[in-house]
């Protein structure tokens, strides 16, 4: 799953409004922010094989410091010790959020991966493999990006139309990598993967801080 991960965003962020959206997107795609340069550097492995599913054709044969269950869980605990370090006076509910963000990942993961997800290290992997049947994929992947940004809109953002368009440029580009061409090399698919990763929370946190500057304050 890719874009359906920021579904996770909005619908986390209407559950604690305290924790910033861009925040919030890290987390959610946190195993991926990390698969990236460990693939790079040659840490974890993914090859190119058009085929292997018929919507994605990375075999990702080697990933346990980042998409095993046992490292899945341990880099959601490390999210919530992080976060109640870096910010001192956030309530303990935003922190668990952000873990619970961090680990969802995991779980969304499960229901379109083939059987390349392992339990702990390398071994006893697991995947549902809804990546072989693409239109259910694709419609998944919209329905949980759009309606945890549906509840995200129960906050009032002055900002929907914007948020909107943002969201269907997420699924345009979701739609290119499930019916496009292949990457060009592993190096590649983890590159342009972690560019994007960086880019939508910059946008998001520029969209966020909009709706911060429009919505009337309170009294």
């Amino acid at each position: 799953m890719f874009v359906g991960h920021y579904g996770v965003s909005f619908a986390a962020e209407k559950a604690e409004p305290s924790n910033p959206l861009w925040v919030l997107f890290i987390a959610v795609q946190l195993l991926d922010v990390l698969w990236a340069p460990f693939v790079l550097l040659g840490i974890e492995k993914v090859r190119i094989v058009p085929g292997i599913t018929a919507s994605n054709p990375l075999d990702l044969y080697y990933m346990p410091y980042t998409h095993s269950l046992l490292a899945a869980i341990g880099w959601s605990i490390a999210a919530f010790l992080v976060y109640r370090l870096a910010v001192r006076n956030a309530p303990s509910r935003a922190a668990a959020i952000v873990g619970v963000a961090v680990f969802s990942h995991w779980v969304l993961d499960f229901l379109v991966h083939r059987p390349d997800l392992s339990l702990y290290d390398n071994t006893a992997k697991v995947g549902l493999g809804l990546w072989n049947l693409p239109a259910i994929a694709f419609g998944l992947e919209a329905a949980v990006l759009f309606g945890g940004m549906l509840l995200y809109f129960r906050l009032g953002t002055a900002r929907r139309t914007a948020m909107l368009v943002f969201g269907m440029i997420m699924l345009a580009i979701q739609a290119y990598v499930f019916f496009g061409p292949p990457p060009s090399s592993d190096k590649a698919a983890a590159g342009a993967a972690l560019v994007s990763y960086i880019v939508f929370a910059l946008i998001i946190r520029a969209l966020e801080r909009r709706r911060d500057l429009t919505t009337p304050d309170i009294v």
